[in-house]
């Protein structure tokens, strides 16, 4: 653990009682709380008094640290929020023990023992969570969180009112807050904490028939606004409970980025390809502050604000002071080499968002150059093989005017003699509620067709693509995907590379895989129509299937029961397991030679060698 001014002098050690996790600073600086073994630290900023807050009952116990749940579905990364008085701290406490436990082994170091995974698989048990408030003077007060909601909650065939998820805590004015979400995820509460005697009192009940989502940032209180939270009505946005306003409709809230001198800040989108920082404050309403295509951001503190925006010429950080521009900070990231010339467009009767990539030597025959042309196009008059790259899954898309590395990789395949096509299907960010539950209850079929009707209509505006020859490639979600098309839309897809694809999804964490499918047990039709091994024997095309072999996220499970399902079937396939590797495969001389295996498996499969 090290600590160092922002004014200046050389960082210094301070002494902990063990690997230090998740350090976080009292208010007023005099204490830094930590994680280690499990157990709450807090010492003081000089390095003395080190003294334990909270200690774990049994192996499987935790204070401060998130469960599984918390830190991959619902991006809540932290498990402890200091007071603003810096005296005490609301806690969560997690118990893994009904968790099933997973072995993850590295098969390529036989000599070294399996590291054990508690992981809560869809319909499966959840982890214990509990709040607590704890004080520097050693007291601690439980919080008597409800143990499920109430008669409002929305029914269903599958339905699940019990208070397992702590979504979200944290301090303002009036003291600690929370938000508990059902295990079906149709409700949660709002909660006001006491903290002197761990009483709750519900402040917002939100709901919905579907599932809730929780913009990051929310809920935020000003006084103008009381509590800012989500609403799902319609469109994603930001409901202020104390006057009822919400965003415009229409306008998707990716973030709540914070408030100051009664001012919210967000981010959002009315076209889905952007993302601009707006601001809302009682007299002059909702402002729009950034102009250019991209995806803004902004981080919030006290009169200053940092506006952090990408676009595809590159990334500006903007310092504002007071709302006027008080200078910039210096972006280092070196550039890719390969310069990305995305063409955006809107596909079909959905209007689908979508990305092509042409070859930068691309040379397009008569008429070929622009969309509704009739060119043959590619050097030499040759037509282009597609490459569809596509996540199009939940919390994350890739058709966005900004340079993510995405960009580039799409246009490397592109300069290698292929058109490229990345579309954001059903079910991805950026549009309104309908978009969002198409895939409740189906999760591969709608997005499987996004990207057929993709093609075809791409190609009616581009000729010099070639549908003949349609490969897929794609990486977790993505993966799934590519997998899939190649099961189910023969017709269209010719070849599939599929990495890390979770093939079995019940193999899938509670939270994400239940959210879109319901519980197993209620609902196996959903999880048999859209998990890919029981549809093994429909394999007519190439696939190539890659996973690290050391992935916690999408277990190596999935690529070796689905390879196992495709083997019984008779169905060739290739499979590439990564030693060593996790779900993100970052290594240099691995993730860059996977590019070129993934190349010349496409072009093989396509006949493309010797083209």
């Amino acid at each position: 653990l090290w600590a160092v001014r922002t004014d200046g002098g050389a960082p210094r050690r301070i002494p902990t009682a063990g690997p230090a996790v998740a350090p976080r600073p009292s208010p007023d600086g005099t204490h830094i709380a930590y994680v280690t073994g499990g157990a709450l630290h807090v010492v003081r900023a000089d390095g003395s008094d080190d003294r334990v807050l909270a200690a774990p009952e049994g192996p499987d116990v935790t204070y401060g640290l998130p469960d599984h749940v918390s830190a991959e579905s619902l991006d809540r990364t932290r498990s402890f929020w200091w007071s603003p008085d810096g005296d005490v701290l609301l806690v969560v406490r997690v118990d893994d023990t009904p968790v099933q436990q997973w072995w993850i082994a590295d098969a390529a170091h036989p000599e070294r023992a399996p590291r054990a995974v508690r992981y809560p698989a869809a319909g499966t048990a959840n982890a214990l969570l509990s709040l607590h408030v704890v004080g520097l003077d050693g007291g601690r007060v439980d919080v008597a969180l409800p143990k499920e909601a109430g008669a409002a909650h929305p029914g269903g065939q599958w339905t699940d009112a019990a208070f397992e998820y702590v979504a979200h805590a944290d301090w303002d004015a009036d003291g600690p807050l929370a938000v508990v979400q059902t295990r079906d995820q149709r409700s949660a509460y709002l909660l006001r904490i006491d903290a002197a005697s761990g009483a709750t009192t519900t402040l917002h009940h939100l709901r919905d028939a579907a599932w809730l989502e929780f913009i990051p940032g929310t809920p935020l209180s000003t006084p103008a606004t009381g509590h800012v939270v989500t609403t799902q009505e319609g469109s994603r946005g930001l409901l202020m409970t104390a006057t009822g306003i919400r965003t415009p409709e229409g306008m998707y809230v990716h973030e709540l980025s914070g408030a100051a001198d009664g001012r919210l800040w967000f981010t959002a989108c009315e076209e889905p390809t952007e993302a601009h920082v707006w601001s809302y404050d009682p007299v002059a309403g909702f402002t729009r502050l950034t102009g250019a295509p991209g995806v803004h951001h902004a981080a919030v503190g006290g009169p200053t604000v940092v506006l952090d925006s990408a676009t595809l010429d590159g990334r500006t950080v903007t310092v504002l002071r007071d709302g006027v521009p008080a200078g910039h900070i210096e972006v280092l990231a070196e550039r890719p080499v390969t310069r990305p010339r995305p063409r955006f467009l809107t596909l079909g009767t959905r209007e689908l968002r979508a990305a092509l990539y042409l070859p930068q030597s691309h040379e397009p025959g008569p008429g070929g150059a622009e969309p509704g042309g009739s060119g043959s196009g590619g050097p030499g008059g040759r037509r282009l093989p597609v490459i569809v790259h596509s996540y199009s899954g939940p919390g994350m898309q890739t058709v966005v005017h900004t340079d993510r590395w995405h960009h580039a990789v799409n246009q490397w395949f592109a300069d290698q003699g292929f058109a490229v096509l990345s579309v954001d299907g059903r079910g991805t960010p950026g549009r309104d509620r309908a978009w969002a539950t198409a895939v409740h209850g189906d999760q591969l079929m709608p997005v499987i067709e996004d990207q057929a009707d993709a093609v075809r209509a791409a190609a009616e505006l581009f000729p010099e693509l070639d549908t003949g020859r349609v490969a897929i490639r794609g990486w977790s979600f993505g993966g799934y995907l590519a997998a899939g098309a190649v099961l189910h839309r023969p017709d269209v897809f010719h070849a599939a590379v599929a990495g890390a694809a979770p093939t079995e999804l019940r193999l899938y964490d509670t939270h994400w895989k239940e959210r879109y499918l319901g519980h197993p047990d209620v609902h196996p039709e959903h999880y048999d129509h859209c998990s890919l091994v029981a549809h093994a024997h429909k394999l007519t095309r190439p696939l190539m299937l890659v996973h690290g072999m050391a992935d916690d996220n999408v277990a190596p499970a999935h690529m070796l029961r689905f390879s196992a399902a495709l083997l019984a079937a008779g169905r060739p396939h290739t499979v590439l397991p990564l030693a060593g590797a996790t779900h993100l495969v970052t290594e240099e001389g691995v993730v860059d030679t996977l590019l070129r295996a993934d190349l010349d498996f496409i072009k093989k499969s396509l006949d493309l060698r010797t083209a």
